[in-house]
């Protein structure tokens, strides 16, 4: 039987099926594919949604697919901006534990979820997350920040690397592995992505950032292939095993994950960590798999956060 081409993800999906649904407010599903994604996560037992959006567009993307929406709530609202706050206001009342984001865009959502007066803050800095599962590589990579922060600053990045963390540990890896990259793997005053990664290694020893084993400056080569790193000297417990990746801008983390996405093959499931709940935020360029990888990402979020043994959400 041929390998599958993305056994990190089958793995995760089968984990978050075993797990009770989660009830997550998808907003705005008024296409197929957004809706096709909630419907499919649903028959897979990964959520039970509620479909927030005006009810005849959502009819309509339903009937476009030929799909029978009886026995699954609606929640009317006149236009995007309506249903991200409807959905926000779920949350609120106990009735979502998760969002999804649907055909509006991510500007729209994040604005419902950021806003101080009944919003989805936290005490932690809100930040994206990528899991990649790429082909031929021995596991799945966690890669931050490529969609919400542009250019965060160290006291930002201590959020952004601690919400990563805990994402690794609510998939259940062994080991997390965090490589702080850069261009170079040397400290370099004039490149403020070298200070960064050292600062951020340091705040590691002193127990500012928990949860794993730090090392960086590392450049994208010798943080994820051991022989890269032995021919330059590197001797380090990260260093050619690293399973998270933190980029130091959001250009520099949107160019890996579409590089590793559009000429490796890779999947890319995504999330954002530091709200109330779980956010699965969509690409239109996602394919099914990876829409229920990042429904599955948010189930097994969500039951890390319920356990405790994570404080990026909630």
């Amino acid at each position: 039987m041929a390998q599958a081409t993305h056994p990190h993800y089958d793995r995760l999906i089968a984990a978050a099926r075993a797990l009770p649904p989660l009830r997550m407010a998808v907003v705005h599903p008024t296409n197929a594919v957004a809706l096709q994604a909630a419907l499919e996560s649903a028959r897979l037992g990964l959520i039970t949604p509620l479909l927030v959006g005006p009810r005849t567009k959502i009819d309509a993307a339903a009937h476009e697919l030929g799909a029978d929406l009886s026995g699954v709530e609606c929640v009317d609202a006149p236009h995007s901006h309506a249903a991200a706050e409807a959905a926000v206001a779920l949350v609120h009342e106990g009735r979502a534990d998760a969002l999804m984001k649907g055909s509006l865009h991510t500007d729209e959502l994040m604005g419902a979820v950021v806003r101080r007066e009944g919003g989805l803050r936290t005490g932690r800095r809100i930040s994206h997350c990528f899991v990649m599962d790429v082909p031929g590589h021995a596991q799945p990579l966690v890669i931050s920040d490529a969609a919400v922060n542009i250019a965060p600053t160290l006291e930002e990045k201590v959020d952004i690397v601690q919400n990563a963390i805990d994402l690794a540990h609510a998939l259940r890896f062994p080991a997390v592995r965090v490589a702080l990259l850069s261009a170079m793997e040397t400290v370099n005053p004039r490149v403020p992505s070298t200070l960064d990664a050292a600062a951020l290694c340091k705040m590691a020893d002193r127990g500012q950032i928990t949860g794993a084993v730090l090392d960086g400056p590392l450049a994208m080569d010798n943080a994820i292939d051991a022989e890269a790193a032995r021919i330059k000297g590197i001797v380090s417990p990260v260093a050619g095993v690293a399973n998270v990746l933190i980029v130091p801008d959001l250009d520099a983390g949107n160019m890996l994950a579409k590089s590793l996405s559009f000429l490796a093959g890779a999947y890319a499931a995504g999330i954002v960590l530091g709200a109330k709940v779980p956010i699965v935020l969509t690409s239109r360029a996602d394919g099914e798999t990876a829409r229920l990888a990042s429904c599955a990402l948010a189930a097994m979020v969500a039951q890390a956060a319920r356990a405790g043994s994570i404080k990026a959400v909630g």
